[in-house]
């Protein structure tokens, strides 16, 4: 259900109502001393923030898109060899966890 603004035309008070879009406008201010005519405003609507998985053109993407997509991208380069001695290809020590400078 929608949330309608309106206006009192004898208080100038904005007041916000949830109702159903078949439901009759709202006449009368709800401030009890006021009584006055109210009028709808016009709304601009409310934007949505859609947040989590689901939500994108490519969470739903055909297998064979994204195979080929996995296809169109670049290959990552192999890390450089280690010799038996512990010492990297390029003659250097190995940093701690095996990698190579």
């Amino acid at each position: 259900m929608p949330t309608y603004e309106y206006q009192c035309r004898k208080c100038k008070k904005r007041h916000e109502a949830f109702q159903a879009i078949t439901a009759k406008p709202l006449t009368k201010c709800p401030r009890p001393k006021c009584g006055g005519r109210l009028a709808r405003l016009l709304s601009r609507g409310a934007g949505f923030i859609f947040k989590g998985s689901g939500f994108y053109a490519t969470d739903y993407r055909s297998k064979s898109y994204q195979e080929a997509k996995k296809k169109d991208q670049p290959a990552t380069a192999p890390a450089p060899k280690t010799s038996s001695d512990g010492s990297c290809a390029s003659g250097g020590p190995c940093k701690s966890g095996g990698s190579c400078p």
